[in-house]
């Protein structure tokens, strides 16, 4: 960790989970997006250069932004490229990389998002020992849910914490040991159904049991929505104006639902106003 963290004044939000398809991407480019909207200056760091999909995320916004003919947000983004089958040398200059990045974009900027890689390595963890913010994506199933802890397959019950949540756990003890920063944890349920269901039910209580051996809070986060996956080809997300020019259709009450669920998490979070909706609402359902 970076010795000059003490003097760092940027807030910086992780987005980390060592399991792919959690929707960390989602989230990062919507929690920049609406901070961003809320008027704080936003940067976001990429540190999974294989999949790059936040990356892609803001090219695609930059490109749709063109096309539209519409000046809309874009954070000053940056990829740090890694080096596959590092060696020791190579992790610590890509260590080395990061630290130098946020020291940089700090003196500008109030927000810094950074999406993390969904496997282990040493750039991974100094990115969660850096976090003000921890969020971790997680979809609503036991699959998921071994991310943070194992469960008994008789009574579903936990027996024991995660590779993952010792490495948040260490991340925290350093951090705290350091310069006296509590990481805030927030642990995001992701996909939840709209429908009662003994698997909902079952992890709930399992993720609260966690979330009192941990120390984090669970939140809901992004419902199964298909507007989601069609925000992503053209960069946007659900905290962008509610308009036809914006959107490239008509909007509906769909776009309002998942707009709705960007203020309630920013909200649930504490970062930035909540997004004004409630001159949209009635504008979608006339369109709908």
């Amino acid at each position: 960790m970076s010795a000059e963290q003490h003097a760092r004044s940027a807030h910086l939000i992780v987005v980390g989970n060592e399991k792919g398809g959690s929707g960390k991407s989602t989230v990062a480019m919507h929690l920049a997006v609406a901070l961003m909207k809320s008027g704080q200056r936003v940067a976001t760091v990429d540190l999974d250069s294989r999949q790059k999909s936040f990356t892609h995320y803001v090219e695609n916004r930059r490109a749709w932004a063109q096309h539209i003919a519409r000046d809309i947000e874009i954070p000053n983004h940056l990829l740090l490229d890694a080096i596959d089958h590092p060696t020791a040398v190579d992790e610590r200059a890509e260590c080395n990389a990061l630290n130098d990045a946020v020291d940089t974009l700090s003196k500008t900027y109030s927000f810094i998002v950074i999406d993390t890689p969904g496997h282990d390595k040493e750039v991974m963890r100094l990115a969660h020992s850096m976090a003000d913010t921890l969020i971790t994506p997680l979809n609503d199933s036991f699959l998921d849910l071994d991310v943070l802890g194992l469960v008994d397959p008789q009574t579903f019950a936990v027996t024991s914490i995660s590779h993952y949540s010792r490495m948040v756990d260490e991340a925290r003890r350093q951090r705290k040991a350091l310069d006296g920063v509590t990481i805030s944890w927030f642990v995001l349920r992701n996909r939840l159904s709209a429908l009662g269901s003994r698997n909902k039910h079952l992890v709930g209580e399992a993720l609260q049991d966690l979330s009192q051996r941990l120390a984090f809070r669970y939140i809901e986060g992004l419902s199964e929505r298909m507007i989601f996956r069609e925000f992503y080809p053209r960069g946007l997300t659900a905290a962008d104006d509610i308009d036809q020019i914006t959107l490239g259709m008509r909007p509906t009450l769909s776009h309002v639902t998942a707009r709705l669920e960007v203020e309630s998490l920013l909200r649930s979070i504490g970062l930035g106003d909540p997004l004004a909706v409630g001159e949209t609402v009635g504008d979608a359902r006339d369109a709908a």
